[in-house]
């Protein structure tokens, strides 16, 4: 991903962020967030969406994969594979939403996510399409098989890992709640016609 490097950096200085504020915000070290800008170090998914929020964008603007222009559908033949700390993910829904919609495929063993818990405001729905999840909550560990869902509030420490041999795969939709200095992922331009700077 060579383009992700300098458009974290970008997307930091245009929020007006230190690099040691926007690493506290995302909960790494500023360290590793020098090391991700400077592309030293490649993020996984679970980074890249921490950093999506706090930027108050998507993983696909991230990815520089803004469309030239917004539609409604997402066709199979455009959703191309992208591979982040050992998942891999196919994005489902439209660039510039105040939700986004993955399908994912997260392996059985992944070390480098299997640990990592994630808190962080707004919502998150997924659906087990095949596969089974272990899905914690809090202290609650839930076991997901092919057609269950779980829909959760993001301030819940969550933590998803596989719980089959193949993996497991799922739609997955999260909420882009905007961070105290960036704007919605709907644009900076509409939200000041809205004129309601502080509210997401």
């Amino acid at each position: 991903m060579p383009t992700v490097a300098p458009r974290l950096r970008d997307l930091r200085r245009r929020s007006g962020l230190t690099i040691e504020a926007a690493a506290h915000r995302v909960g790494l070290s500023p360290a590793h967030l020098s090391r991700l800008e400077t592309g030293r170090r490649q993020p996984s998914l679970p980074m890249l969406l921490a950093l999506a929020r706090t930027y108050g964008t998507t993983v696909s603007d991230l990815l520089g994969e803004v469309p030239a222009e917004r539609d409604p559908v997402v066709r199979a033949d455009r959703m191309a594979a992208q591979e982040a700390g050992g998942w891999t993910y196919w994005q489902a829904g439209g660039s510039g939403r105040a939700m986004q919609a993955l399908r994912l495929h997260v392996p059985e063993r992944s070390a480098a996510q299997e640990d990592l818990v994630r808190v962080h405001p707004g919502e998150e729905w997924l659906y087990v399409l095949g596969g089974r999840l272990r899905l914690t909550l809090g202290e609650a560990v839930h076991a997901l098989s092919a057609g269950d869902a779980a829909h959760f509030d993001s301030l819940t420490p969550h933590r998803i890992a596989a719980a089959s041999p193949g993996g497991v795969d799922l739609l997955f939709v999260h909420t882009l709640l905007r961070s105290g200095a960036a704007e919605l992922c709907l644009g900076a331009a509409t939200t000041a016609r809205r004129g309601r700077p502080g509210t997401p």
